[in-house]
């Protein structure tokens, strides 16, 4: 009996031991710790950076941790270089720059993809070729346009052109994920009495999240990154934003690269934390256009 049972716990042991990894795995694994070390290692150099002196960065300690901690150096870059105004300006900006083309952009999706009317193929065509504009091919007509109607050195001589050009891609992102969703909940919504704006906002709204959410990180990434618009366009410093304004912390005769760094960390952080809570939703967003295409 003790063997029978013996026997018995032998093969039970086998048979959930674990698999031996293979040679290309622990290939496959130690490659992908490189890659993920690559991708890192900048943020890693970046923050260094940003807490070390000029005579620290360019004497022989370019990688290694600092040796004095600098956090005078983000002192400098709030206050003495105004990042903390720029950065306001930017978050003010690129805000107001999502939540208008996350409206303008849904609106015009849900109309072109769902209503039958006369203009509704040319209207389609007319947003489509949005998208083989370059940004910075229209800058001197926008810039005349702005100029013209006195909106220069203005929020909105950022907002309006950064919602111009992210409108298109907008549009084809909507456009993909709204194929997706059944026209029989807007039939049975219609049938219990709800208007065309209540089927919008009741319905169709809430599903397209995951799409409104991969729509406001390229839209972020747009505004948030954008310099020629901002250079061009605003000269008063009161509306200057992160990527003109880390400029200006670079002086005639000297370059302070600590308080530059901290500039630079305080531009990167947001990206990296809007890609993290939202990255999500991208995935999910994706895989609903894959599955129905």
């Amino acid at each position: 009996m003790n063997n029978i049972v013996k026997n018995i716990t032998t093969s039970h042991k086998s048979t959930i031991a674990a698999p031996k990894r293979s040679l290309g795995s622990w290939i496959m694994y130690a490659l992908l710790f490189g890659w993920a070390g690559i991708q890192i290692f900048p943020i890693y150099w970046l923050m260094t950076f940003s807490l070390k002196s000029n005579s620290e960065i360019f004497g022989g300690n370019p990688l290694g941790l600092p040796k004095v901690w600098m956090w005078v150096n983000y002192s400098k870059a709030l206050v003495t270089g105004k990042v903390g105004l720029y950065f306001i300006n930017s978050i003010i900006v690129t805000g107001a720059t999502i939540f208008i083309t996350a409206i303008a952009a849904l609106m015009a999706t849900y109309a072109l993809t769902r209503m039958n009317f006369k203009l509704r193929k040319p209207l389609t065509t007319f947003y489509v070729l949005g998208l083989t504009v370059p940004i910075h091919s229209a800058l001197l007509p926008v810039f005349v346009m702005l100029r013209n109607l006195r909106m220069t050195n203005s929020y909105q001589a950022l907002i309006l052109p950064y919602v111009a050009f992210a409108i298109p891609m907008a549009f084809m992102i909507f456009s993909g994920f709204m194929a997706s969703l059944p026209r029989e909940l807007e039939e049975a919504a219609c049938l219990d009495g709800c208007s065309i704006y209540g089927v919008f906002f009741r319905i169709i709204a809430p599903l397209m999240k995951p799409a409104v959410a991969t729509v406001s990180i390229f839209t972020f990434l747009q505004a948030w990154n954008e310099l020629m618009f901002a250079v061009v366009f605003i000269s008063d410093t009161k509306y200057k934003t992160l990527t003109v304004g880390i400029q200006s912390l670079a002086g005639q005769y000297t370059i302070d690269w600590g308080a530059i760094g901290a500039g630079l960390v305080v531009a990167t952080i947001p990206t990296l934390l809007v890609y993290i809570f939202m990255s999500k939703k991208v995935q999910d967003s994706l895989v609903a256009g894959a599955v129905k295409g």
